[in-house]
């Protein structure tokens, strides 16, 4: 049961919603926050949707569980912390703000993002980055610290996306098959070599240049803060990126 709503909440609320559906919950902390709470601790989280989504508040949210899809869809602002896996969906159409993933998440992360960042710590599902986009300043990053299943990036419109591989057995590869479907914007980082048969048609496999170099340093420093690791370790490489071939690279498919 959660705490009657109060005129003027506290600051920092932790809530135990273990027996609290997922609308009920939603609902409430879009009420307190509006009355000015923006510390929350979730304790017994199973499934439930739509956590931190639409709201628009600089907001701080522990996560403690496995929350259901579409955690921080729409969000403007607001830093989540999942201290477990996620499912899909995390960061749908995100604006601005942070989602850090001590887990795994599931299909479609990031899909349409258009800012902020999402920094998980193990593997990813399917089609993660599809139809990422920037706008001016606002330069959408997915860091993945384990490996990434098919379709990474696909129709990626702008933003980076970096798989790390970190812990790689060697076992599946880094990234799955279509790396880069229809992508005509933004980047990929590899942390390792890729078959080039899994890229996307009019995509190239190259090495950084030095404001490659000097953007991942700063990617990477701060998803190893995010998680206690070292970030010498892992920049240690080697890295390549994926990138459109050209500024059309699909204009031999179509007909004028």
């Amino acid at each position: 049961m959660l705490p009657t709503l109060q005129a003027k909440p506290a600051e920092s609320l932790e809530l135990d919603v273990r027996d609290v559906p997922y609308r009920e919950l939603n609902n409430y902390i879009r009420r307190v926050v509006e009355r000015g709470s923006r510390r929350f601790r979730l304790n017994g989280i199973n499934g439930h949707r739509y956590l931190a989504t639409g709201i628009e508040v600089p907001i701080e949210m522990d996560v403690y569980g496995v929350p259901g899809q579409d955690l921080g869809a729409f969000m403007k602002g607001p830093i989540v912390r999942v201290h477990n896996n996620a499912q899909d969906g995390v960061g749908n159409t995100m604006d601005s703000g942070k989602v850090t993933i001590w887990g795994m998440a599931g299909d479609v992360i990031g899909y349409g993002m258009r800012g902020g960042k999402i920094h998980v710590l193990g593997d990813v599902g399917y089609r993660v980055g599809i139809h990422m986009k920037a706008y001016q300043e606002k330069v959408p990053v997915i860091v993945i610290g384990g490996r990434a299943g098919d379709f990474l990036g696909e129709y990626m419109a702008g933003g980076a996306i970096i798989v790390l591989g970190l812990e790689h057995d060697g076992g599946r590869p880094l990234v799955g098959n279509y790396l880069g479907t229809g992508m005509h914007g933004g980047v990929i980082y590899l942390r390792g070599q890729v078959e080039p048969w899994r890229l996307g048609q009019g995509l190239c496999l190259s090495e950084l240049t030095p404001e490659d170099h000097f953007f991942l340093a700063g990617a990477i420093g701060d998803f190893a803060e995010d998680f206690k690791l070292d970030a010498a370790a892992i920049s240690t490489g080697p890295f390549y990126k994926v990138a459109a071939a050209s500024s059309r690279p699909y204009k031999a498919m179509y007909a004028y």
